[in-house]
């Protein structure tokens, strides 16, 4: 009664004869709410201080966001865990590690919210610090001589996390499962040391598994979240309007959902709207359609009396003719190549040679500088075109093209060739390995420096062929073995080549 006398007294000043009524009724009303609060002991103004939290907490998560977060709790926790299982050492390097992996995710978040950046990795080089910052520390790590190769497995895969400022090709998935080659590297060591190792050798495994499991399951979640990149917001803010550290915490666990009263499920149900239209009903039997008025057969319009003022029945008109459809690229059709491009990153140190065909050069041949020995050349979807590299490189790749030639000088490292059909790779000086792979079509040639010292790697490939020269100057040519034949001898398989290249 207090209650409504302290709300009701404001009132009475402004209230008019008119309203007077109405006074006891707000009385009324009121007197039995407190009665009601009375009883649940619940103090006034408590259900508005329960509704503030609860609309915090309903706050809306990105789906980059929640997928990021079970990628971290599904395989960032095992493998920092396995980490705590070989020692107090190795426990410092995964809490270095699970800092990585949240400086990435706060570049995630910062992609939700804000536009892509004409230059991505200028504009993400300050908030990349504290993801540097957990790098070095592990870079830095003084640990026991029996955890080197342990250490370099993790420095080869942090090499994955470079994908937020990279741009395809190749996409951030393949690039971020090509280090798990150089990881497995140093990690099989591991495995091989340990073997056979009852008491320690579980855990330095289970170290080496969880490891390539973080990263295969990176990859996918950047397949299906980030296909081409840093996904970002086009309708968010300039990315130099956000503050470093702006990006929120890892949730702990999965946002919860939203909860659902009964009413509400029941509502959305054939059940629910029949319990709705019974409430309509009145006690005589009344519902909602009661007063309706009943529409007769001369207004219902939609008859074909109507459209038909004779009554007779409207002659059937033939069927409009079909406009004829748009042409549709047919299966396996060839696609446009992109714009040609013939640039150097600074970034990798790689020239990309992509796209060039005999038109878009001059005279058919495009021509690569090598300056320094730490570059290399990346050659993709060529076509009809002839690549000349001049000057020592570290390696050659051609990916995915068509009818092309590739000329160089000397190669440290090796020559790649990958996806491609009906190619040509002539070495004027020294190339240590050749490796082709899911290649239709191919001819090596070698010159007298590269003879003794080049070896062939292939896979998936046909019609392979090397030519160099003899002693006499004459030019030879002979295939390079698509089929063997195999034999168990002893409990093993021993292959050789087929008779018909002998």
């Amino acid at each position: 009664q207090e209650r409504s006398s302290l709300i009701y007294q404001p009132l009475q000043s402004i209230m008019s004869e008119q309203l007077k009524p109405l006074g006891g009724v707000l009385d009324g009303v009121l007197e039995r709410l407190s009665i009601i609060e009375a009883k649940l002991g619940i103090s006034p103004g408590a259900a508005l201080s329960a509704v503030a939290p609860a609309i915090v907490e309903d706050e809306e998560i990105h789906p980059r966001l929640v997928a990021y977060n079970e990628h971290i709790q599904r395989t960032l926790v095992p493998f920092t865990e396995s980490c705590t299982a070989l020692g107090s050492e190795m426990e410092s390097v995964g809490a270095n590690i699970g800092e990585v992996w949240d400086a990435v995710r706060g570049i995630v978040e910062l992609g939700t919210k804000c536009k892509k950046p004409a230059d991505v990795p200028t504009g993400l080089q300050p908030h990349l610090k504290p993801c540097q910052d957990a790098m070095a520390k592990i870079r830095s790590a003084r640990i026991d001589r029996k955890f080197d190769w342990h250490l370099k497995a993790i420095m080869e895969m942090l090499a994955c996390v470079s994908w937020v400022v990279m741009s395809p090709p190749p996409s951030p998935a393949n690039f971020v499962k090509d280090t798990i080659g150089a990881s497995d590297f140093w990690a099989n060591k591991v495995r091989k040391e340990y073997k056979g190792n009852d008491k320690e050798g579980p855990a330095h495994v289970k170290f080496c598994d969880t490891m390539k499991a973080m990263v295969l399951d990176l990859s996918a979640y950047l397949k299906e979240y980030h296909l081409s990149g840093l996904a970002w917001n086009p309708h968010g803010k300039d990315l130099s309007d956000a503050k470093v550290g702006e990006a929120s915490k890892p949730a702990a666990a999965a946002p919860k959902a939203a909860p659902t009263t009964a009413a509400a499920a029941s509502a959305g149900s054939g059940a629910g709207i029949f319990t709705e239209l019974k409430k309509k009903q009145t006690g005589d039997g009344s519902s909602a359609a009661t007063g309706l008025k009943k529409v007769s057969r001369d207004q219902q319009t939609w008859r074909k009396e109507f459209k038909n003022p004779g009554g007779d029945v409207p002659k059937p008109t033939s069927a409009p003719v079909a406009a004829p459809k748009p042409a549709v690229a047919k299966f396996g059709a060839k696609k446009p190549l992109g714009p040609p491009k013939c640039e150097y990153q600074d970034r990798g140190c790689k020239w990309n040679v992509e796209n060039q065909t005999k038109d878009t050069c001059e005279g058919g041949v495009c021509k690569v500088e090598v300056t320094d020995v730490k570059q290399q050349v990346y050659i993709y979807k060529c076509e009809n075109v002839t690549i000349q590299i001049i000057g020592k490189c570290k390696s050659v790749i051609l990916d995915s093209c068509t009818k092309c030639g590739v000329v160089f000088d000397n190669v440290i490292s090796a020559c790649e060739v990958v996806n491609c059909k009906r190619v040509q790779v002539q070495a004027t000086g020294a190339c240590p390995s050749f490796s082709i792979d899911k290649t239709d079509g191919i001819v090596v040639h070698l010159s007298n420096e590269a003879i003794s010292e080049s070896s062939f790697v292939t896979s998936k490939s046909s019609e392979m062929n090397v030519s160099w020269p003899d002693d006499a100057g004459e030019v030879k040519e002979a295939p390079i073995p698509e089929q063997f034949m195999h034999k168990m001898v002893n409990g093993s398989v021993t292959s050789q080549v087929s008779d018909l290249y002998h």
